[in-house]
């Protein structure tokens, strides 16, 4: 334990409310599983389901999979599972729905063990975080009613997490890996863990840590080789994001949200467009989260507790939706899970609440459940312009408590249990 954290026990009281909520949170995604969800993308998905149950895992990058290996890896297990994937192409059918949405199920049931434990030092906290995971109207939606696998990267990044500041760094690499060969939206979460490795374990430790990534990175890809798995998936990356998904914002309340509000009233705008010579939109959005993810940089390095992790992350990822083109509606998701592990502090309480406000407001309105909600809730005008606002003020608050001078922080995360000293 880190020195001045308080270790409390667990009363029967405080497993009893945990089991309850694992329990409820269990009964509302199976609740949810059959549901139709995006149906665009449960279809995309169960098509390429099938052409690994056709073709064989390896050759699975011969389809458009925009998707890291670890994703085929899940996929070919739902194959090896369900003959059915064999011959259905689509997700019509209630039952391949409730599978394709089960590995984000279970994966936020992870969430939630994995936040108790990490605040195992403080039940109360702990309970409530759990609850938090299991009951957020954002994790249900993008989990259990959506069919995003969301909650599968950020259970790896979860674990690095905890690694990390228990000490053991080459753990939190390969699992940070794995988070990375899920979703590529995991890549905004190597900036705060590069500054950690350097910090707490100094050029040897840093190496260290990035060969073992790159090791987990290899030998997950090994099974594609031979069909230029590889390759190929660079290549449907390239075609997704410069083509299909190629404007400055898909839903998403950020900065050039507000751009295309103004300029288009909400429409999509290319994000290629030049805006002086060979600089395009895109690059100004490059730009401006690369100063940005310095900062965090800087202030992990510096210092690097456990506290500022998890407000790094935060940060991270804020900064990455807010500035960034071509982001969605949920990549900002990770933001939930980092700042729920510092929910004892009342600032990082605050602002996750009002994160959590405007993410689930965004969700719901890019892609309400109900036309009613549709209509009380539209993306765009003045709803988009507020929400836009906010999360931008949200990240440049995240950004600014990560980045202030250690002597005006805590000296620890209380509900955190273990400190980079351990390190």
């Amino acid at each position: 334990m880190t020195p001045g954290v308080a270790t409390e026990r667990w009363s029967r009281r405080d497993l009893a409310a945990l089991a309850v909520a694992l329990l409820a949170g269990v009964a509302i995604r199976i609740a949810l599983l059959p549901t139709e969800g995006l149906k665009g993308d449960i279809d995309q998905f169960v098509l390429w389901v099938h052409g690994i149950a056709v073709d064989g895992l390896g050759k699975a990058y011969d389809q458009n999979l925009s998707f890291p290996p670890v994703m085929a890896y899940i996929w070919g297990l739902l194959a090896a599972l369900e003959p059915a994937f064999k011959t259905v192409t689509d997700g019509s059918d209630p039952g391949i729905r409730a599978l394709m949405k089960i590995p984000a199920s279970l994966a936020d049931i992870g969430l939630a063990l994995l936040v108790a434990y990490a605040l195992r030092a403080r039940p109360g906290w702990a309970v409530i975080a759990a609850a938090v995971v299991l009951f957020h109207p954002a994790v249900i939606d993008v989990s259990a009613w959506w069919g995003q696998y969301e909650s599968i990267y950020l259970l790896f990044a979860l674990a690095a997490v905890v690694f990390a500041i228990n000490g053991r760094n080459g753990f939190a690499a390969a699992a940070l890996a794995l988070a990375l060969m899920t979703k590529p939206q995991a890549l905004p979460f190597l900036v705060p863990f590069a500054a950690w490795f350097w910090a707490t374990g100094g050029a040897a430790g840093f190496a260290r840590a990035a060969a073992i990534g790159l090791g987990v990175v290899v030998l997950v890809w090994l099974p594609f080789v031979p069909a230029g798995g590889p390759l190929d998936y660079l290549d449907n990356l390239s075609r997704y994001q410069g083509d299909i998904f190629a404007v400055l914002s898909l839903r998403a309340w950020n900065l050039w949200w507000l751009v295309q509000e103004v300029a288009a009233g909400g429409a999509f705008i290319s994000d290629q467009s030049r805006i002086l010579g060979p600089i395009t939109l895109r690059w100004v959005g490059y730009a401006l989260t690369i100063l940005l993810e310095a900062v965090v940089f800087i202030a992990v390095l510096r210092d690097p507790r456990p506290r500022t992790l998890l407000l790094g992350l935060a940060a991270s990822t804020l900064i990455a939706f807010a500035f960034l083109t071509t982001m969605h509606e949920r990549y900002a998701y990770g933001a939930i899970i980092f700042l729920l592990l510092l929910v004892d502090e009342r600032p990082v309480r605050a602002l996750a609440i009002a994160f959590g406000v405007v993410f689930t407001l965004n969700l719901l309105a890019a892609i309400p459940p109900t036309s009613e909600i549709g209509s009380l809730l539209p993306v765009s005008g003045p709803l988009g312009i507020a929400g836009s606002i906010a999360m931008l003020a949200i990240a440049v608050t995240c950004l600014w408590i990560v980045a202030r001078p250690a002597e005006a922080k805590t000296v620890v995360a209380p509900a955190v249990t273990r400190g980079a000293a351990s390190t």
